[in-house]
């Protein structure tokens, strides 16, 4: 699969220093990549089933700063990124709208591909869809049974098979009883008859009438939810990442499952960082597709608004922060950028120096691109006498906080 076209990112003097960003195992900042180097990352990707609403942006946009911040210190990055191209919710919606689940699929990834490059996202190397990976996922399912780790549900009708290995709590550090109800609320099925334990989460769902289904050794069907990204990572990254990235959401079940499966698989930690970014509101409740309360990027789009200015919506709040969004966010989203725009149109300025170091710094600094906003605020406002310094601003701006003010 196809990801999206490459933004320029424009090339600064090189910078060493890793960035810190909060890992969510550890509870606290720490270093993140090689000193030199590759360094390895994996991004949950979307399930296709609705366009690219301000949370999913939200995500995206917050480890393109990682990705940047990363290529700004003279790193290579490996990135992937899935796409649960089949999956509950999206053959739920193709059954509601009576379109054919791989086309309401495809039309989807597409719109998010535009999303993306009207962003400016720097894209994944690796851009990989569960349906294309189908023979990946099921030799990895097929290791697990045979490693012990998998059982078959105690269902004459339906033996699923579950995932029953260990190193779960690793990520969340939440006990069983704390992620019983979180189990339930996000994907889980905890009540499902014939399970050894309430917490064991699906590998393999075997072919219900009318549901797409493929050969395996465990009988045909499709595989479940974290054994996907598991499996896709390990296969295009290795068996350890430097960060594995996501939605606060995904913290509980979905990374503490796949990492464990992914340490079943290979023996390794997932991960040396699990990094989240903050859920996105509106109307009084958390963004999302089943409440309905979508902020649409393909609508702002639509609707005249600069990508630039939706992207600057992103950035002014901290990363690991849940907010509500408003439309005064992208008046003053808006704003920012006509007041950036005409500074860099001047012809001369502050000298850049101490702003391009104050950007990197912001940047290394657990992504506070908050800050960053306001030290360039504080140089448009500024008067200088430097000829060079607009378009060597306007080229950080772009290489490190990716809006473009050509």
């Amino acid at each position: 699969m196809q990801a999206w076209a490459r933004p320029d990112v424009p090339s600064l003097t090189r910078s060493p220093g890793r960035p810190r960003v909060f890992d969510t195992r550890a509870g606290r900042l720490v270093p993140v990549g090689p000193e030199r180097g590759t360094a390895r990352l994996y991004v949950c990707g979307i399930t296709p089933y609705d366009a690219t609403h301000l949370g999913h942006a939200n995500t995206y946009v917050a480890f393109d700063l990682l990705v940047r911040a990363w290529l700004d210190a003279g790193l290579l990055v490996d990135y992937a990124q899935n796409v649960t191209d089949v999956d509950d919710p999206l053959l739920e919606r193709a059954a509601a709208t009576g379109v054919d689940w791989a086309e309401l699929a495809a039309s989807q990834i597409e719109l998010f591909r535009t999303d993306m490059v009207a962003l400016r996202v720097v894209p994944p190397q690796h851009y990989r869809g569960v349906v294309e990976s189908m023979d990946t996922i099921v030799a990895a399912v097929d290791h697990l049974r045979a490693r012990g780790d998998a059982y078959p549900a105690d269902d004459p009708e339906y033996p699923d098979w579950y995932f029953a290995g260990e190193h779960l709590g690793d990520v969340s550090g939440l006990s069983a009883a704390e992620a019983l109800p979180v189990f339930a609320e996000r994907g889980g099925d905890p009540d499902r008859p014939g399970k050894r334990d309430s917490l064991d989460s699906l590998l393999w769902r075997l072919a219900r009438p009318g549901e797409p289904s493929w050969p395996a050794p465990m009988g045909r069907g499709r595989p479940g939810w974290h054994i996907e990204c598991a499996a896709i990572a390990q296969a295009v990254l290795g068996a350890t990442v430097d960060v594995q990235g996501g939605g606060s959401d995904l913290v509980y079940p979905h990374h503490e499952h796949s990492a464990a499966q992914a340490h079943a698989l290979s023996g390794q930690d997932f991960a040396r960082a699990y990094v989240h970014a903050g859920m996105v509101g509106y109307q009084g409740e958390k963004m999302s597709k089943s409440r309905g309360n979508l902020v649409l990027v393909s609508q702002l789009r639509a609707a005249g608004h600069d990508p630039m200015a939706i992207r600057l919506v992103l950035l002014a709040h901290h990363y690991r922060t849940d907010w509500e969004y408003t439309d005064a966010d992208l008046a003053a989203a808006e704003a920012r950028l006509a007041a950036w725009r005409d500074a860099v149109r001047r012809p001369t300025g502050p000298a850049a120096s101490a702003t391009v170091a104050r950007l990197r710094e912001s940047l290394r600094d657990d992504l506070d691109a908050p800050r960053a906003l306001a030290a360039m605020d504080a140089w448009s406002a500024a008067p200088g006498d430097d000829a060079e310094a607009p378009a060597a601003v306007a080229a950080a701006v772009d290489a490190l906080l990716g809006v473009r003010l050509g």
